[in-house]
């Protein structure tokens, strides 16, 4: 039967913890054991952690409170939505659950993680379709190429451009948009075309500059021969 595992390195995070969180992480960590006695105990992210056929749970001290929870809290503990951190800033032992309900929850980690139960991904919302606006529409109709560059682009890519010229706070700053859209759409380029690999960086301001006409170089003449 495989038997508990013990980390030093949690001894270690202990006691180097402040005074108020000593009796909290090691109250923790007796229920832990208490409630799976197969607990192996590591150390992630610089915390404690409790593995048990896969992450079960973890503890943290901070300045001025502690944290407890269960990877797979939103099924243990009631009403929770957290991965970790059910139970709020803990100060003192008194404000987890009775021990006998926190290893009951320890218990219910354990059987989740024994039938390999996951936690539901929480269900995504189906973006509402964006009407094309009726002066995007227009200026589409004046430049053949732009009009083209649309139809053809994929409806994700479609859709950056719808979003970001109806989210535009002010009329100005939409015709700015619809300018840009327009001419960046021309030139056959999605919304995001600057952050797209191989797009050369605009020139830096240093190299911009360009030498005055009538500069004197070192030796006094002028640069223009």
């Amino acid at each position: 039967m495989k038997m508990g595992k013990k980390d030093p390195r949690v001894d270690a995070y202990i006691e180097k913890a402040a005074d108020f969180a000593k009796p909290i992480l090691r109250h923790l960590r007796k229920v832990v054991h208490a409630g799976c006695p197969d607990v192996e105990e590591t150390v992630k992210w610089s915390m404690p952690h409790f593995d048990y056929k896969g992450p079960l749970a973890g503890m943290a001290a901070f300045k001025a409170h502690c944290a407890f929870g269960f990877w797979k809290g939103s099924l243990i503990v009631p009403g929770s939505k957290e991965a970790m951190g059910q139970f709020g800033c803990i100060t003192k032992i008194s404000d987890l659950p009775k021990p006998e309900v926190l290893a009951g929850y320890v218990r219910k980690a354990v059987e989740l993680n024994d039938q390999k139960v996951k936690v539901p991904r929480p269900l995504k919302h189906e973006k509402k379709d964006i009407p094309m606006p009726a002066d995007l529409a227009a200026a589409l109709k004046k430049n053949a190429k732009a009009r083209a560059t649309y139809a053809g682009f994929r409806p994700s890519h479609q859709r950056e451009y719808l979003e970001w010229i109806t989210e535009a706070k002010t009329e100005e700053t939409r015709r700015k948009r619809l300018d840009s859209a327009v001419e960046w759409m021309a030139e056959g380029k999605p919304r995001h075309w600057k952050y797209q690999k191989g797009t050369p960086a605009p020139p830096s301001r240093t190299r911009a500059m360009r030498r005055p006409a009538g500069a004197l170089n070192r030796a006094g003449s002028s640069s223009i021969r």
